[in-house]
Order: C-alpha cells, then sequence, then structure tokens
C-alpha cells in the first residue's frame, strides 16, 4: 500500500480530530498554500490519491463517440462530493463542474434470459467501490474538440465541508481530503462505419460430445443481431426470434453482401447465407448454400463449413470443412456423428461465465466460387496431417491467412472430459498462424508467419489490416477463441517481432475487427462482467494501440454481446433483417413441442408448414407421416414416409415406421420387407426387430 495510503487510514476517530481541529488536508509534498480554505497555521495532511480506473490515462476517443462514464476510486472513503475540473493543454479555460460521484449501477437485465444456471448481474467487489461522473453533452463536445493535438487532463477532487463553515455565508467552503487525474485524448480519425454484432443469452445447456451446443433449443430464439452507431448512445435491433444457431458472419470490404454460417444447435443443417445489404433485407432459401449438397470430390463426406469467412470482393467463401477420411450416410450422421465427435473437440459448461470450448482438431480449407457454385479444395492448405481453421482474407483477396496444428482426434479413447474453460484435462492443441498465397483457388506453399508461430502458446483468429500491414490474433495456451487468458497480440504481416496490445483487459480478450479505414478496432471482453462486453480502441500507423474504451449499453445487463464486426455501410444503411429461410427450423421446434404433447393435429399442420419451405427434408417427412399415423390418416402417412424414403434411401425409421403402417393395411410381405432393410441398415435397431418377430409370429413363422 502506498505511503500516503496509509497515513490516511489511521483510524475514523483521529481524522474527525484532525477535520474538527481545522487542520489543513493537502497532497504529499505540496505546501499549505495549495488549500485557500485551509488555516495558514495549521500543519497540512497529506490528501489520500485517488485512482482514475476509467478512462485510463492515455485513452483516445473516437470524434463521434458519446460521453463516456468516469469511475474512480476514493481509498480515503471520506468524500461528500466531488469537484471535477478539466484543463486542456491548447490553453482553453479550463472547466470545473460539481458532482456526487454516484456508484456505479449494474443496468437493466431481460427477464427471459435469466436462469437456474445463470445469475443476476452483479457488480464485482471493485465496480461496486467505483464512483462516476459523466459530462453532459455540451461539456463532452468541447473536451473533444479540445483534446485533438494536445490532451485534455480530467482532476477529480472528494471534498468535505470545511469545519469553521458554521454560518450560511460559508457553507460552500470545502476541505479537499482525495485527488487523482487521467489525461485523454480525442482522435481525428473518424471510426466511420457501425458495428453488427451478436446479442445472446448466457443460458447454458447439457453437454453432448461433438455438438456445439451451449445454449437449450427454447433459448436460441433468444438470440439477437444488432447494429451499433458509434455516436449513439444505444443499438439498434436487427432481428431476433430465429430458431437456429446464426453465428459467424463477415462482410465484403464495400459493405454491400453479407456472408453468415446459419447451422443449427447440432450443426446439422449445414446453411450458409450469402446476402446482398439492404437498409431492409430478407435472407431467402435462394440465398442460402447447402454445404452437403455438394458432390464429386467432397462428395458425401463433406458436413458442414465452419468459421466461413467471405472475401473482400464477395466472389468467394473460405471455409474449414471435413478431414475426409470419414464417410458416412445423411442418417448415420444424425444418429452417430463420428465426424463431429472425431473432428472437433466440444465441451459445454453449466457455468454461464464461459459455456463452452470448441476448436477443430481435424479438417482442411476449401473455397466456394459465387460464380461457378463449385466448392473446391484449397492445394496447400488440404493436408489431412493438419488441421486448418480460422482462416481470413487479405484485403486484395491475393492471400489468406489461416491457424495450422497437427491434426489429430478430438476425443482421444480414455480421454477425461474437461469441466471448465481452461481445465488441464481440455484436449491439448496449439495452434500457429500461417500464410498461403489464394492464387485463383490454385493455391500454393503455406508459410508460418513469425512472430505469430512456434512460440509455445496457442495462436488463432487472425485479422489482416485493411492496409495490410499487421495482423491482429489471439493468444493464449490452448485452442482458440473466448480463452479465459485470451490476450491480442499485433505483428507485421509479414512476419516479425509480436506485440502484447496495450487495450487488453484482464479477462478474454477476442472477436475482434478492423474498421473500414484500418485506425479502429472493436473486441469483446468479459472485463466488467461474465457477461460480455464491447470495446474499442485506436490503432495508429505503427501499430501502436490505445487503452480499451467501452461501448456502453450494447445489450441487457444478463446478456452477452460478442462476434462484432465492422460493416462499411452509411447511417441507415442496415435498419431491419428478415429470415423467412429460417423459419424452417421454427416450425420443425414447433412441431416436436406438440408432437411430445401428443397434440398431432397441430403438429402435422406445422411439419407441412416446414415441408412448404423445404419439400426435401427427410426427417419432416418422416415425422408428419408419424403424426398423421396417430390421427388414423393411414394412406396419408405411407405416401411421407415414401417421400422421406425418396430422398433418403437409408432412413431405416422410416422403413420401421412404413412397416407398420403397411401392417395396418395388412399388407404383410411388404410390411416385412421394410421391416428387413430397416434392420439392414441398422442392424442394432431393437425397435424394427420386435415389429418384425411380431409380425412373423402372426403368420405362423414362430
Amino acid at each position: 500500500m502506498k505511503q500516503s495510503n496509509m497515513k490516511i487510514l489511521i483510524g475514523a476517530t483521529v481524522v474527525i480530530f484532525l477535520l474538527a481541529a481545522g487542520w489543513q488536508l493537502t497532497r504529499k509534498g505540496s505546501s499549505g498554500s495549495e488549500n485557500p480554505t485551509a488555516a495558514p497555521d495549521k500543519t497540512p495532511h497529506e490528501i489520500s490519491e485517488i485512482t482514475v480506473a476509467y478512462p485510463a490515462d492515455g485513452s483516445i476517443f473516437p470524434p463521434e463517440f458519446p460521453p463516456p462514464t468516469w469511475l474512480w476510486h476514493d481509498p480515503a472513503n471520506l468524500a461528500t462530493a466531488w469537484v471535477i475540473t478539466v484543463a486542456f493543454a491548447d490553453g482553453t479555460e479550463s472547466v470545473r463542474v460539481e458532482s456526487k460521484g454516484e456508484r456505479l449501477s449494474v443496468g437493466k437485465s431481460d427477464p427471459r434470459a435469466a436462469s437456474s444456471n445463470n445469475r443476476k448481474p452483479a457488480l464485482s467487489a471493485q465496480l461496486a467501490d467505483a464512483h462516476t461522473w459523466k459530462p453532459d453533452d455540451a461539456l463532452w463536445k468541447k473536451i473533444k474538440s479540445h483534446s485533438v493535438t494536445q490532451p485534455a487532463t480530467v482532476t477529480i477532487e472528494g471534498h468535505v465541508s470545511h469545519p469553521s463553515a458554521k454560518d450560511a455565508s460559508a457553507k460552500d467552503v470545502s476541505l479537499i481530503v482525495s485527488k487523482g487525474d487521467a489525461s485523454i485524448h480525442t482522435s481525428a480519425d473518424p471510426v466511420g462505419a457501425p458495428i453488427f454484432y451478436r446479442d445472446v443469452p448466457l443460458m447454458p445447456s447439457e453437454n453432448e460430445k461433438g455438438v456445439i451446443k451451449p445454449l437449450a433449443a427454447e433459448a436460441v430464439p433468444l438470440i439477437a443481431w444488432r447494429l451499433r452507431d458509434i455516436d449513439e448512445t444505444k443499438s439498434r435491433l436487427l432481428m431476433d426470434g430465429i430458431h437456429t444457431c446464426a453465428n459467424c458472419h463477415s462482410f465484403s470490404a464495400n459493405g454491400r453482401t453479407l456472408g453468415m454460417d446459419m447451422d443449427g444447435p447440432r450443426n446439422d443443417k449445414g446453411l450458409y447465407a450469402l446476402v446482398d445489404i439492404e437498409p431492409e433485407m430478407s435472407v431467402g432459401k435462394d440465398n442460402l448454400i447447402e454445404w452437403r449438397t455438394f458432390r464429386g470430390k467432397l462428395g458425401s463426406r463433406l458436413r458442414v463449413g465452419f468459421m466461413s469467412q467471405l472475401s473482400p470482393d464477395a466472389s468467394h467463401v473460405i471455409t474449414t470443412v471435413n478431414d475426409p477420411g470419414i464417410d458416412q450416410s445423411d442418417y448415420d450422421r444424425q444418429s452417430n456423428p463420428i465426424d463431429l465427435i472425431r473432428n472437433y473437440y466440444v465441451a459445454n459448461f453449466t457455468d454461464y461465465r464461459f459455456l463452452q470450448v470448441f476448436f477443430p482438431t481435424r479438417g482442411v480449407l476449401a473455397w466456394y466460387s459465387r460464380e461457378s457454385r463449385q466448392l473446391n479444395y484449397l492445394p496447400g492448405a488440404d493436408d489431412t496431417e493438419y488441421v486448418h481453421t480460422n482462416a481470413v482474407w487479405s484485403p486484395d483477396g491475393e492471400y489468406l491467412v489461416f491457424a495450422r496444428a497437427a491434426a489429430g482426434d478430438a476425443n482421444p479413447k480414455g480421454a477425461t472430459q474437461a469441466q471448465y474453460a481452461g481445465d488441464p484435462n481440455e484436449r491439448q492443441l496449439k495452434y500457429d498462424l500461417y500464410r498461403i498465397a489464394f492464387n485463383a483457388g490454385k493455391g500454393g506453399t503455406p508459410e508460418p508467419i513469425v512472430g505469430a508461430s512456434q512460440n509455445g502458446m496457442s495462436n488463432s483468429f487472425p485479422k489482416v489490416s485493411p492496409d495490410g500491414r499487421w495482423i491482429v490474433y489471439v493468444q493464449s495456451k490452448n485452442g482458440l477463441l473466448m480463452r479465459p487468458d485470451g490476450q491480442l497480440y499485433i505483428v507485421p504481416a509479414k512476419g516479425g517481432a509480436a506485440r502484447r496490445m496495450t487495450c487488453n483487459t484482464p479477462l478474454m480478450n477476442s472477436w475482434h475487427s478492423f474498421s473500414p479505414n484500418g485506425k479502429w478496432m472493436v473486441f469483446s471482453s468479459k472485463s466488467r462482467s461474465p457477461y460480455t462486453q464491447l470495446y474499442l480502441t485506436h490503432i495508429d500507423d505503427n501499430g501502436n494501440d490505445s487503452p480499451a474504451i467501452l461501448i456502453e449499453n450494447t445489450t441487457a445487463a444478463n446478456r452477452a454481446a460478442n462476434i462484432p464486426e465492422f460493416v462499411n455501410i452509411p447511417k441507415g444503411g442496415l435498419i431491419k433483417i428478415d429470415a423467412p429461410a429460417a423459419k424452417y427450423a421454427e416450425h420443425l421446434d414447433k412441431a416436436i413441442a406438440l408432437m411430445k404433447n401428443g397434440n398431432y393435429a397441430d403438429a402435422a399442420s406445422e411439419w407441412q408448414n416446414a415441408l412448404a419451405l423445404a419439400p426435401d427434408r427427410w426427417q419432416a417427412h418422416n415425422s408428419l407421416g408419424v403424426a398423421l399415423m396417430e390421427l388414423g390418416r393411414v394412406d396419408d402417412a405411407i405416401s411421407h414416409y415414401r417421400e422421406a424414403l425418396e430422398s433418403n434411401p437409408a432412413y431405416p425409421e422410416a422403413f420401421n415406421n412404413l412397416g407398420e403402417a403397411l401392417t395396418g393395411k395388412g399388407a404383410f410381405d411388404d410390411a416385412v420387407a421394410n421391416f428387413k432393410k430397416a434392420i439392414d441398415l441398422n442392424p442394432k435397431y431393437a425397435v424394427a426387430h420386435t415389429n418384425l418377430g411380431t409380425l412373423l409370429a402372426r403368420n405362423g413363422r414362430a
């Protein structure tokens, strides 16, 4: 503890005595003349040192940023009021205002996001101890205009009433008991673009090996997407209520095209959306790519794209696809996703603070051409001895930067499942960053990026600055993204000495994105709360960054803001997003819930709604058949079972259900044939064995 703080904490009785005696309170090393309200013949007492916690000394704000909330700690805890003085180094007259120094509040919560597996937001002990002040709009405008070329210094003084103030004429006389300051700057560089981000509840779900499933199915529609203009004090809601877990997104350099993964909670949809951006836009069926429909060289082994990225000119998409070592039918993947279990390490936790760990341990890069509508491996990044992931484009689209590590099974036999993020029982994998030429899809030889490889750490989630000079990436002990120990590092794009960035907070730094002009970077952090928040930092031409500044009020206090990305559009360029293509998942969820409750009539209606949007979905045809059987509509059920088998001839459940329906119509031979087909496809299918045995027994074939 500092000497000055030790002396001020000498006990309430002595302090009160000193104040009652009219002793002067000054800062250490100052003379009595520094405090004009004190009696000159009294022995001075030291002033406690206030710590300005936010904004940190040296913080840089965008010119369009709204007033921030100052936070400070006063260890003396004597002040009853505070005086804020703003001094300008450019010679402008200083400004002096008073503040009550209110305590920081948590903010409003979303009652829908409350769960037995999370906690009501609460301030940390450090934040609960903080006092606050926010300048009004006029003062903040003045501070910004006079802190561009030289800093503005904000000094905070804690005051108590002077003991001589016993009459009305002296009631405003006070003593300074604490003091601290911090200097800030305003950049001449505007941010110039809004931030698109995901707003999620933290409502943990049960663990399921190989399945990225941080939320229960009923919580998925609570996920929202928002847009934040930097000059605003709140964000615009663009889209919510979607019954599928849309997640990783990217934009073209000109801000005219959006690409987004549209995977379901079980990664079973394998959809990717490519949409032209308009103020009011819609993601329709025609905007979707279904990765698993690609045949030929990639064939049925292809399951789903992972962390896909749109090229700057929107002509290509780069994505991680399965290591093609295992070939399963579509049905097999649903019932026994060996490829997921083998290729993706996933641990979902009931601790809402860090819901999950996930990263691929096998996979190669593939690129999709919007012109040819073909998906191809990228030579040089298709070596199955390695896992390749997190690929991003250079600003000119000439090369890619990606994370690479030695490939292996995600869940080795006998491995102990991790119980929390950072658990030593996690599958250990350290990525290195590599660079490879795109070369019109011909690829090249991958080269490690010096400074971001072979450093004993895991290096992932690279982002190349718009001028192509820098790469900012996440460094952690293991895995990628959302790591409690994740720190942001910057390295020359061609390799060199990597530097830990100034903007790093104490807990989890990731999901970063450069502004279109390259002067600002947004990222997410859990430093203030388990409910993730968004921060900004300024980056100069030499790659030097400034202390992090908080983007306040991005979501409710019990929700998390993540995956932020700048989009190069003017204000008002994106107002609303509809996603009729995702309605299939909504009808599916409703139908399943109705089936569980025995409401087969309404369930049949929802299955029909789903099939109207996706006529070839064999699961929906089969489920509609089940509902129709329960309603006694046997012929209609048979029709849908046959539709399911036409779309997927390797679907044992549909063969079994068709056999049951045919049994009811007395078509015994056909029923037997269908039960046998179900068993051929799945020899351990107990229900089909039972149905076949029962039918044979009835026909004298005991």
